[in-house]
């Protein structure tokens, strides 16, 4: 029986450097006082998070408006150049360095896949970036939804061809990803807890790594 392990991408295989490149494009605005620049970011994130469980729109429209809320509610000058440029920056990200070895490894056994929150044109360059082939990229803007609407999920195993008992899902995203998959029948989840962030037992079973290195070893390959 096929099985396939599936990847969320942006923090699980690829380093998203949102924080730190959203404090360049920012740089000459960041001096104002009291500005917890800690919380402005946190607060970004966030908005983020809302603003997928809202209708579907595009990931670059996420982006925009959500930076722009952020900045409004810090007291920060927002200029569209300033989502543009994050928007721009995103396809540029490269890879966790243990990443192209660990998804060598894994299709030595499995079909591998990534399921993501973005826009077919952003992640592109990403996949290239990592530089192993995967069989299936999906999409929100494929799927018309953002995790962890259960409608991305099934839309990714409808056109994957499988049941939920043949995927096992690996995503470093806990409210994305692991509870929204909770109840869905997968065969296995992994958590990579690049953050070391507290799990929860009322989201088990998962197994929980620290990055992506012992994947192979735990699946084995």
């Amino acid at each position: 029986m096929r099985e396939i392990v599936t990847f969320d991408a942006y923090a699980t295989l690829i380093n998203f450097e949102l924080g730190p490149t959203t404090l360049k494009v920012l740089k000459d605005r960041l001096d104002l006082d009291n500005l917890d620049v800690d919380e402005f970011l946190d607060d970004f994130r966030v908005m983020r998070f809302q603003a997928v469980l809202e209708a579907y729109r595009p990931y670059h429209e996420i982006l925009h408006s959500s930076l722009r809320n952020a900045m409004r509610l810090h007291g920060l000058e927002y200029r569209e150049s300033d989502g543009d440029a994050l928007v721009e920056a995103v396809p540029t990200f490269g890879p966790w360095p243990e990443v192209p070895d660990a998804l060598r490894a894994l299709k030595t056994k499995y079909e591998i896949a990534i399921i993501s929150n973005t826009d077919d044109n952003l992640i592109a360059r990403n996949v290239e970036n990592i530089g192993v082939e995967f069989d299936y990229v999906i999409t929100a803007q494929q799927a018309g939804a953002y995790k962890p609407d259960r409608q991305t999920f099934e839309y990714a195993f409808k056109t994957m061809g499988v049941e939920p008992s043949q995927v096992i899902h690996t995503a470093q995203g806990w409210e994305y990803d692991h509870i929204p998959t909770r109840d869905l029948g997968l065969k296995r989840r992994v958590w990579i807890n690049r953050y070391g962030r507290l799990g929860s037992a009322d989201y088990q079973p998962y197994d929980e790594l620290s990055d992506m290195s012992g994947l192979p070893a735990l699946l084995g390959c």
